[in-house]
């Protein structure tokens, strides 16, 4: 199928593969606008999924879209089959002891789901936060962790209870990678994480294979990979996973650290991908990546993935 956008950027679109069942995109970035600057980008990577932000990544502001944008946005990408999914900035932490915080980000989370409606996006990527309190005495942690998991209730249940129908926009909570004091990492934490939020039905999960792993969960052997999503989807219930954030790790299992590295070229190596495709709880599920050069045109993990995609389909 090729199709044009009617705004002063054209751009001509070949999208006979968008709509795969597991459609593999990466993270773009606005520039000028969602149409000009990430559905182009989209297009020119070959992306059959695309994650954006709405707004700037490290700041607190409500940013508004332009309705026409929007509009052209939304439409081009539903003609084409192209999968939208949002991810909050950084700031985000809905966990957070600190007043301020704590409310900015319950803002931006429920402003992102607003725009989610707006562009068309399936799904608003957060991440599920810390109770980091860096002046408290290190012997109350359990009891600070308990109160953080009852601010990520009071937060987000009236945020989620907001979300109307099963057409609506998903939450997608993304385990971090153990950091600092984190309140959900690794797959074993979604179940008192999901539990504080009484498993809502549009509480989804983004599974972040680097994440995970940088947490412990054992992705680089054997079977690693097909355990975490049988383990996710018994916590969790079938469909909750939703987003896949595909991502190999530049440091060893369990290390806590966030830093992204090519498909193959980590500590996690491609056969927990070809698990990942091969999962039936994968199907229909978006797969993002975030490795380092994915946005270029010629980078060559949309390619690899799309190989391991169909081994795993073939096979």
């Amino acid at each position: 199928m090729t199709m044009s956008l009617t705004s002063t950027d054209r751009v001509s679109v070949t999208a006979a593969s968008v709509g795969a069942g597991r459609p593999i995109g990466t993270h773009v970035l606005v520039g000028k606008n969602l149409v000009a600057g990430a559905l182009r980008s989209a297009v020119e990577i070959g992306c059959e999924a695309v994650q954006v932000f709405c707004g700037n990544p490290r700041g607190w502001a409500l940013s508004a879209g332009d309705p026409s944008i929007d509009r052209q946005f939304r439409q081009a990408t539903a003609e084409m089959g192209m999968r939208v999914l949002i991810h909050t900035p950084y700031l985000v932490n809905p966990g957070s002891p600190t007043p301020t915080t704590y409310r900015n980000s319950l803002a931006l989370i429920a402003h992102n789901l607003r725009r989610a409606v707006e562009i068309g996006a399936e799904g608003v990527v957060v991440h599920t936060g810390s109770y980091v309190d860096p002046g408290a005495d290190p012997d109350g942690s359990a009891e600070r962790h308990a109160a953080a998991l009852r601010r990520i209730r009071e937060g987000l249940m009236p945020i989620l209870e907001s979300i109307e129908d099963q057409a609506a926009p998903w939450l997608l909570l993304e385990p971090t990678a153990g950091q600092g004091r984190s309140l959900c990492a690794g797959v074993e934490d979604l179940s008192a994480y999901l539990a504080a939020l009484d498993f809502h039905p549009k509480a989804g999960i983004c599974l972040d294979t680097c994440h995970v792993f940088a947490a412990g969960e054992p992705l680089d052997e054997p079977g690693g990979a097909t355990a975490a999503v049988d383990r996710i989807v018994e916590i969790g219930g079938p469909g909750r996973l939703r987003l896949v954030h595909a991502n190999d790790s530049k440091d060893v299992r369990g290390a806590f650290k966030d830093r992204h590295e090519k498909i193959g070229q980590g500590h996690i190596g491609t056969q927990a991908f070809a698990e990942l495709f091969g999962h039936p709880a994968t199907d229909g599920v978006p797969f993002i990546l975030e490795t380092p050069g994915s946005r270029g045109a010629d980078d060559p993990d949309m390619t690899l993935l799309r190989s391991l995609r169909d081994v795993a389909r073939d096979g």
